[in-house]
């Protein structure tokens, strides 16, 4: 995706509604270790009172590395995601989306066929770590995808990039995967209509729950055998539209926001929207 203002302003909106960040393991490597660099520098050092204090030296510390989260970055033709090893599904996924990008190509009017595209595994992540198509079956959860494949008419290849299962995160089916946030997601699409540029972050959540006891905690299942996958409690699209302010100044952009927060349930098809819209002082879509 482009490097813009644009795109680092919802970049920055998506990441504030993840909250607390999941922990994903990087993949270890053997090499040859040589011994640390003498350094004049104590760890403990006597300070002008007499009392000692420890003093940070990140760059000894963090020699090999440090343990995350990192995420695995992947490109796509249509989409750009990260990857979260431990939950085994995106932590987020980002899309660019024009009129010319969610339509057929001019010398193919029938556009990509979504019945020859099939979910498959990315053998881009280290089996450890892989979500599998096993994990799904029989789980009660649909496979539910993060960037949808109607989004993906440029190409045949564009469209089957959109069923690996790094793009997809557990949803429940009935009234949610095949229903309300299918709509939301052409809700999304038909933005471009009106909108030259669209950017849309999705993002998996896991958000508390108050208990009897009136505390708060965060609790979700885990699918698959031996259990590998979480489902997320919710889901989150953050979108910002772009478009020249008049024909007469092009230069100069109007800019709308918008985020939402669903829960991974069954909703009721005439559930206004705007009740899962995260207030927001900017936001006008």
């Amino acid at each position: 995706m482009p490097s813009s203002p644009i795109f680092h302003a919802i970049f920055f909106a998506a990441g504030a509604l993840v909250g607390a960040g999941a922990v994903s393991i990087a993949e270890s490597r053997r090499e040859r270790a040589k011994p640390p660099t003498p350094t004049s520098t104590a760890i403990v050092e006597i300070g002008p009172s007499g009392a000692p204090g420890l003093v940070q030296r990140a760059g000894d510390v963090l020699k090999y590395g440090h343990p995350g989260p990192i995420f695995d970055c992947i490109q796509r033709k249509a989409y750009t995601l990260g990857y979260d090893r431990r939950l085994r599904h995106p932590a987020w996924t980002a899309e660019h989306l024009t009129l010319a990008s969610v339509s057929p190509p001019p010398d193919d009017p029938n556009g990509p066929d979504r019945h020859k595209s099939v979910f498959k595994e990315d053998e881009s992540i280290p089996f450890a770590f892989r979500s599998l198509l096993k994990d799904y079956f029989r789980s009660g959860y649909d496979r539910g995808h993060m960037v949808p494949a109607a989004d993906a008419k440029s190409s045949q290849e564009a469209m089957d990039e959109t069923f690996f299962l790094t793009n997809i995160a557990p949803q429940v089916g009935d009234g949610f995967n095949r229903h309300y946030w299918a709509y939301v997601e052409s809700w999304c699409r038909k933005l471009t209509t009106s909108f030259s540029d669209v950017f849309v972050f999705t993002v998996p959540l896991y958000l508390p729950k108050q208990d009897p006891d009136g505390k708060w905690r965060v609790t979700h299942e885990v699918i698959g055998n031996p259990a590998n996958v979480g489902v997320p409690t919710h889901f989150a699209k953050v979108v910002l539209a772009s478009r020249p302010a008049s024909a007469s100044n092009p230069r100069e952009t109007e800019i709308s926001t918008g985020a939402f927060v669903f829960p991974n349930e069954s909703i009721q098809d005439h559930t206004p929207m705007i009740g899962f819209k995260v207030d927001s002082t900017s936001s006008n879509l």
